[in-house]
């Protein structure tokens, strides 16, 4: 029998229904430019930022993230949504490009009830996609293989988020 080890996801399985007060979408960038690598920061500007999904569902599935803590897109000003949407664009250009993603699912979960993991702070996934990478694994195995490990896609991505907003220090 062969077996995958992905070992990064014993901690996310183990938090179970665990919720912290400290919402890191707020937390993360306000640490600064000198712990986006740590974070998995791509980019930011004053209104929303990029970050890698610690556990991503594809190589190269990102969220980005307004800055304002607003669980509910509406809440936001028109200036932060505007400037949330336009980061969106970029990025999904910005990842096709990194990665030859073919396509994206894209998409928001917004509710604890529709698998919003972290609830209280709207953001938008991106996932890419290409023609045949779904196979047997997921289908019988209940099992998704990840070729590249998280470190290695960050700076994959690194350089094509740049020109988009303050990346790491």
């Amino acid at each position: 029998m062969e077996k995958l080890w992905a070992p990064w996801r014993m901690a996310y399985i183990l938090s179970g229904d665990e919720r912290s007060d400290v919402c890191i979408f707020c937390q993360f960038p306000s640490e600064g430019t000198e712990r986006f690598r740590e974070h998995l920061i791509l980019c930011a500007t004053d209104r929303a930022f990029v970050i890698m999904n610690k556990y991503p569902y594809n190589n190269g599935h990102v969220m980005v993230i307004p800055r304002s803590h607003v669980a509910d897109p509406g809440d936001l000003s028109a200036d932060d949504y505007m400037a949330w949407m336009d980061l969106t664009r970029k990025s999904l250009a910005a990842v096709r490009t990194a990665v030859g993603a073919q396509g994206f699912n894209v998409g928001m979960n917004l509710g604890r009830v529709s698998g919003a993991g972290i609830e209280q702070h709207c953001h938008i996934h991106l996932v890419p996609r290409w023609n045949g990478d779904t196979n047997f694994m997921p289908v019988l195995g209940d099992v998704k293989v990840l070729s590249e490990a998280l470190c290695d896609t960050y700076e994959r991505l690194l350089p094509y988020f740049a020109s988009l907003g303050i990346g790491p220090a």
